[in-house]
């Protein structure tokens, strides 16, 4: 067996790179000969795509130092590791689509992966919370939103290591065609026009379509893609077929169950606990959607609520049950803010939900790295 090339083509990292900010990593030549060094900057769109164009590549030795693993790091660490992925995230799959973007989606993949299996109740967290989304952000993040949903679900219903990979893949790629419409959308208060309809009732195959053309050969994530918005009644499109395989019906929950919680123009979020309820009521025959209701519990992390004692927070980690989650309050009795969030198990009666609250209710600003060592560790 041949040794793994020492170099990596920038292209397949470029979403690490972050214009006007320092490099993580040198830059070098086809002939791998230093152009950039570490802590350079990139300044602009040509600049890199000047770079991109000439074949340059990267020490894979120093890329590899260059990540924090989300293993090794410290609780107060993981949100800044959040922010920087979904970054990250939303670079990668808003970059030319290339003839490696299989290889630039396993970069991106593995940090999402270990980011979610480190701290499964803050990678809810960013699916509860959603607010502050650009029009830009919306169709990636929904894609990383579903994404954490089915990871969660697919590890709970057995699914190999190499499954649980796809289930990610899949949701990252689902909507590859319109992601520039699904943010437009997002924010746009009247109805759909027809050539957006089109668009919408096409994008699983021609997403497909665009995997394929750069690259992508994996018949069972190709088949999810296209079939992701399927139904076994035969109710689903683009073609309405009765047998969407396991992994798109797995999607396909994901996809639903996340976006109702996210915000748009037309609408508000659906609060968490009536998500739930809806979501389950709609598809309760369906082992997927088993499977979510019984990661996310009635109450998952990032759900604001009111205490039984009067105080006012926001979940921060599932407990015992899926009605008893541990809340980081932020607001006393009175509604003044707390000099630190404190931390309240709610399967104590004085401390038991009794109300769940919209972000009007709770005018305070939340700073999920300090919320999620309120909460402690999860659990083993």
């Amino acid at each position: 067996m041949n040794a793994p090339s020492p170099h990596i083509a920038l292209r397949t990292v470029q979403h690490r790179v972050k214009l006007g900010a320092a490099l993580p990593f040198s830059v070098l030549d086809d002939n791998g000969r230093l152009l950039l060094a570490k802590g350079q900057v990139i300044a602009n769109e040509d600049q890199l795509e000047s770079l991109l164009g000439r074949g340059a590549l990267v020490d894979r030795g120093e890329l590899d130092a260059s990540r924090r693993d989300p293993r090794k790091v410290g609780a107060e660490t993981l949100a800044e590791l959040w922010t920087e992925a979904l970054d990250q995230t939303n670079r990668m799959l808003r970059a030319s689509l290339h003839g490696d973007f299989a290889g630039a989606l396993d970069e991106l993949c593995g940090p999402l992966l270990a980011l979610i299996e480190r701290d499964p109740d803050l990678a809810l967290f960013q699916v509860v919370r959603q607010e502050g989304m650009g029009e830009n952000q919306y169709g990636v993040r929904h894609g990383v939103h579903t994404g954490i949903a089915a990871v969660l679900a697919a590890k709970r219903l057995g699914a190999s290591a190499e499954e649980v990979g796809r289930a990610l893949r899949v949701a990252l790629t689902m909507n590859l065609s319109v992601l520039e419409l699904q943010g437009r959308l997002a924010h746009q208060v009247f109805p759909l026009k027809p050539p957006q309809k089109v668009a919408l009732q096409q994008h699983p195959l021609e997403s497909r379509q665009m995997l394929e053309a750069n690259g992508v050969s994996d018949a069972d994530w190709l088949r999810a893609v296209a079939e992701h918005h399927e139904t076994p009644e035969g109710t689903g499109y683009p073609t309405g077929t009765r047998e969407p395989s396991p992994l798109a019906q797995l999607i396909s929950a994901a996809d639903v169950y996340t976006a109702k919680l996210s915000t748009r123009a037309s609408r508000a979020p659906m609060p968490a606990d009536r998500a739930v309820r809806d979501f389950f009521l709609s598809r309760k025959t369906q082992p997927a959607a088993a499977a979510i209701l019984k990661e996310v519990g009635v109450f998952p992390p990032g759900t604001l609520v009111q205490l039984a004692n009067g105080e006012r927070g926001v979940v921060v980690r599932r407990g015992a049950a899926g009605n008893t989650p541990i809340v980081a309050t932020l607001l006393n009795k009175n509604g003044e803010p707390l000099m630190s969030p404190a931390r309240r198990d709610t399967a104590q009666a004085a401390q038991a939900i009794s109300a769940v609250l919209t972000l009007q209710d709770l005018k305070v600003r939340m700073i999920p790295a300090k919320l999620v060592l309120v909460g402690g560790p999860p659990p083993a």
